[in-house]
């Protein structure tokens, strides 16, 4: 059981990560970027080639993913998004677009780095031993104690900034109202731009430390896409609150399920027991209803 919960730790950890950067996007763009898990998959291989290749140091090629999809988020809002939420009349016009970027991403990654699974060297060796394994010990390696470590310090990173900067205020002023946020004199379309790319890079630091437990492929994006809209569903969409707590109940569903079940069966579950959880509580453990 201890083994479980170390797993659930880690894996709820990182998927938090993940769900913080779909709800900044949700929160103040009324989106869900479908484009999410390829964003994830893109980070993963910025690390595979600069660490895993290039063999530049890992603290640097994990911040530089950060970055690199930042930029990305950055040109996909510019390009895509504000044209398209400028000028539709219809919500399903930006969700068609979100999932053309998705789509686009995906096969673009087809094309350059085909279908194999990718991996890195270890950026770290060794593992903490607690108690006795053949009497319900557990093993926490190195590399999955890094992973949740930079995961935590990455999430209370984003919570500072949001909480305590000029551009952290105004992020969460455009969230809650666009018009009064813009009555107030800030530039709306620059932080929406803002966040954005801090959703992307989320999304990119989270490829970047997976892909030294669990490597990449270019098929990786849908299902990370997936289990980042269970979590926000969960939570409440664009509540930070919500995408926290989903992260870690899908963390831990996970690592219970695959301890006692085979994984599709797993999954299956999840999804059964999201559609009941969402009958009695459509907005989500914090959520409130839109509108």
């Amino acid at each position: 059981m201890l083994q479980v919960l170390i797993n659930g730790i880690v894996l709820g950890s990182v998927y938090a990560l993940i769900a913080l950067g779909l709800t900044m996007v949700f929160s103040i763009m009324r989106v869900v970027n479908f484009a999410h898990g390829q964003m994830y998959m893109l980070g993963a291989f910025v690390v595979y080639y600069l660490y895993g290749q290039f063999q530049l140091p890992f603290w640097l090629a994990l911040p530089l993913a950060g970055l690199a999809l930042a930029v990305v988020g950055v040109l996909f809002n510019r390009l895509f998004f504000q044209p398209v939420l400028a000028s539709a009349k219809r919500e399903e016009n930006s969700m068609l677009m979100a999932v053309g970027t998705a789509l686009l991403l995906e096969n673009l990654a087809l094309t350059l780095f085909g279908e194999k699974q990718r991996g890195v060297p270890p950026v770290v060796d060794g593992s903490f031993i607690f108690g006795d394994i053949s009497e319900g010990g557990a093993i926490l390696t190195y590399p999955n104690a890094m992973v949740a470590a930079l995961s935590v310090t990455a999430i209370a990173a984003l919570l500072l900034f949001v909480q305590y900067t000029r551009p952290g205020r105004a992020l969460r002023a455009v969230a809650q109202d666009k018009e009064a946020a813009r009555l107030q004199g800030v530039d709306v379309k620059s932080i929406t731009t803002l966040g954005f790319a801090i959703g992307a890079a989320l999304a990119g630091l989270a490829g970047g430390l997976l892909v030294t437990i669990y490597g990449v492929n270019s098929g990786i994006g849908s299902n990370i896409s997936t289990k980042a809209f269970i979590m926000i569903m969960i939570g409440g969409a664009g509540v930070t609150s919500g995408a926290i707590v989903g992260g870690v109940l899908l963390g831990f569903a996970e690592a219970i399920g695959y301890d006692l079940l085979p994984g599709s069966l797993t999954y299956l579950l999840i999804f059964v027991a999201m559609i009941v959880f969402l009958v009695f509580k459509p907005n989500g453990l914090f959520g409130k209803p839109w509108g």
